[in-house]
């Protein structure tokens, strides 16, 4: 069968302030859309790929004709899950006898109810866990001529009645999985994460595992239980995708695990593997603040790991506890410290709007930030994300916007009891404009500068300091011209 994945059309300027875009648009390898292509053409099906983030949907419509595919599956995030909707209602106008289908994590945390949203001449099913077996046994039925009736991990229609499978069990022996199917996009190199994230390029994005053993408020998990914990890859079949992708052309790899660090003794030999098979090139990987010390630290630097991801989250220690990041603030001064004594580049996103956070607490936390001084510091709003235990107690916590459009990182989808949403607007700018704007940040930044990279990040990061401190509101909505939006619920 000739499948085509979707991802549907959208505008950086729909996410990103304008003025501040040139340090935060960054374009992903849509990991997950690609392993399960991978999986479809392991059992013999035709896929194409078509990426949203650079294509109309104007020509993603006229390549679809020109393909005319038997199914379509449609990526959506809760950002996304309006276009996903018009993309599908469209799409059954040019393939109007194709299967259609939807997957990703807004599908996964909703299930059948996407179905009932988007109307039965749309979609046909939602993915609801993880996508490859599930994707490949309902096509494989339907190729047959079978129904869908009993396969795992999938809500669908039968004569107008929306039925609910149940979910799938979670694929434990992730090494039985295909590589990702990175040969289906059309310009690897147009994949570029945020200018001052990556040394090489271009950048592939990998997992070495899948999960998280760890009960984050506002985490996203398909084990809602976390019954499972965390699933690993071998460190061999890590390292031979990373064999691939190097002979594929990568220069730089981003391992976007929640934490590489969660065991140990792997990530110690995951990085003595890389140097074992003397593989050259730069890596990129997130951590969790109680899990590495200077040893592992060093290994990862001497393996060609240049940065890390530490989630700070917040310099309020009741605030951590509120979010249960199962985390202390000594831990994180502890791991910001190691890593920059071994060389390694630090990044530290922190989380403004915590529920019960007041306004002198998130000053406190700017002031942490600065205090840390990590060579990259991002500034969050909390986001509800469906399928987190935010959004299910969200009355609880305070109040979420009912503009799914407002569900990224940049927006403001979540006010807790203890802030206004203009405080959290204001307070985002405010963390920006103090820690990039410190001298000692700035100099460093400058004796730091070796190469054409560098000097468009800084080039970059003026700009957007430049609006930072003369634009007036520039978190809040509708800030560059955007449409205002006003709907709230408690």
């Amino acid at each position: 069968m000739r499948v085509a994945l979707v991802v549907p059309a959208w505008r950086p300027e729909e996410i990103f302030s304008a003025r501040t875009a040139g340090t935060q648009i960054n374009y992903w390898q849509p990991l997950g859309t690609l392993y399960v292509a991978s999986a479809l053409q392991a059992s013999g099906h035709t896929v194409r790929f078509y990426n949203g983030a650079f294509l109309t949907h104007p020509e993603i419509m006229e390549r679809l004709k020109g393909f005319s595919p038997g199914a379509v599956g449609i990526y959506s995030t809760t950002f996304g899950w309006d276009k996903a909707k018009a993309f599908a209602t469209d799409a059954r106008q040019i393939v109007p006898e194709a299967f259609i289908f939807v997957g990703g994590p807004y599908p996964v945390a909703l299930g059948a109810q996407c179905l009932a949203d988007a109307g039965a001449e749309a979609l046909d099913a939602a993915v609801t866990g993880e996508g490859e077996l599930t994707s490949v046994e309902a096509l494989l039925r339907l190729c047959s001529g079978a129904t869908l009736a009993g396969v795992k991990g999938l809500a669908w229609r039968e004569r107008g009645e929306i039925r609910d499978n149940g979910p799938r069990e979670l694929i434990m022996d992730l090494d039985a999985l295909p590589f990702p199917a990175r040969d289906l996009l059309d310009d690897a190199g147009s994949y570029v994460p945020p200018p001052a994230t990556y040394r090489r390029w271009p950048v592939a994005v990998m997992t070495t595992s899948r999960g998280c053993n760890r009960h984050c408020l506002y985490c996203f998990q398909i084990d809602r239980t976390r019954s499972r914990g965390i699933r690993y890859r071998s460190v061999d079949d890590v390292l031979d995708e990373i064999e691939l992708c190097l002979k594929q052309g990568y220069r730089e790899i981003k391992f976007i695990d929640d934490t590489l660090a969660a065991d140990y003794d792997r990530a110690m030999a995951l990085a003595a593997g890389i140097k074992g098979r003397g593989l050259d090139f730069t890596w990129f990987a997130s951590a969790c603040v109680n899990q590495v010390d200077k040893p592992l630290l060093q290994a990862f630097k001497d393996a060609g790991c240049w940065a890390i991801l530490f989630g700070a989250e917040s310099g309020v220690q009741k605030n951590l506890n509120t979010i249960r990041k199962g985390i202390r603030l000594a831990d994180t001064r502890a791991a910001v410290k190691a890593a920059q004594e071994v060389g390694l580049k630090v990044l530290t996103p922190f989380l403004i709007g915590i529920p019960g956070e007041t306004y002198d607490e998130a000053l406190e936390t700017i002031r942490f930030a600065c205090e840390l001084n990590p060579d990259v510091a991002n500034f969050h709003a909390i986001t509800p994300f469906p399928g987190t235990d935010l959004y299910d107690r969200m009355a609880e916590f305070g109040s979420v916007s009912a503009e799914l459009t407002d569900y990224t990182y940049q927006g403001i989808a979540f006010v807790p009891h203890t802030m206004t949403r203009e405080q959290i607007a204001e307070l985002r700018q405010l963390a920006f404009k103090r820690f990039y704007s410190r001298p000692s940040f700035l100099l460093r930044r400058l004796v730091q500068m070796r190469s054409m990279n560098d000097l468009r990040v800084a080039v970059n990061g003026m700009r957007s300091l430049f609006w930072i401190w003369v634009s007036k509101g520039l978190f809040k909505r509708g800030a560059d011209g955007g449409r205002p939006r006003e709907s709230w619920r408690g």
